[in-house]
């Protein structure tokens, strides 16, 4: 039985109005993400690929072409459907880790669960059992602010996966860390997709961590330049 790819996009243009004029981010990209894929999109600033994760995620729609997400096309579901369908399928994980502030990492793992109604007790089990597997048992009840940077990305990350999501999209996760740190997040990544199944797409500009993907996207300019295998 052939499987459905996690996304799809097929001639996806996005495109932004500017004034009078119009600013043109993606020129007709098609991209397949399939079930435990571990892709990277790379390219310099402003060819595009934080606007294709954008899109990829859910978080904003094509002007043109076709986008779906877990088989369903996103044109054709409401706001609310398609916050169910990101909530469901895609966890993220962004550069500046955007935790709560004031919030313990356990409570801030533990977010997405609210948004699907699940009990506050179940809620803290599921995102202790998270912080375990990226090896922050230790750390549930500590604030942002009292980590490190390289454990609030790991906070980020398992809270990108409390959901059990089909797809995890990292924006430039190691942006912010030095490289031994960015080297742990990126070996905990690969864990995880190799563990868990969960497709990881990883978006950055550094090609040495492109590297490191089963397939590279190359963006240039709102389009894919070159893909690169193994």
């Amino acid at each position: 039985m052939t499987v459905a790819p996690a996304i799809e996009a097929d001639a996806v243009w996005r495109t932004y109005p500017m004034g009078a004029t119009t600013v043109t981010a993606l020129r007709g990209v098609s991209l397949r993400v399939e079930p435990g894929d571990y892709l990277a999109v790379v390219g310099p600033s402003g060819s595009g690929k934080s606007t294709l994760m954008h899109l990829l995620g859910g978080l904003d729609q094509p002007t043109g072409g076709r986008l779906a997400i877990g088989g369903r096309d996103v044109a054709t579901l409401t706001p609310n459907q398609l916050a169910q369908l990101r909530n469901q399928l895609v966890g993220f994980v962004f550069q500046s880790f955007h935790l709560l502030p004031r919030t313990s990492a356990v409570d801030n793992v533990a977010l997405p669960l609210v948004y699907r109604g699940t009990s506050a007790r179940a809620r803290r089990q599921r995102a202790a059992a998270m912080l375990g597997e990226v090896g922050l048992s230790h750390r549930l009840d500590h604030r942002p602010n009292q980590l490190s940077g390289g454990e609030q990305q790991r906070v980020a990350i398992a809270r990108a996966l409390v959901t059990d999501p089909s797809v995890l999209l990292a924006d430039e996760p190691t942006g912010n860390l030095d490289t031994a740190t960015g080297e742990a997040v990126l070996g905990l990544l690969e864990r995880l997709n190799r563990s868990s199944g969960v497709a990881v797409v990883l978006v950055t500009h550094d090609r040495e961590v492109a590297a490191r993907a089963s397939r590279q996207i190359v963006m240039r300019d709102g389009q894919v330049v070159e893909q690169v295998v193994g």
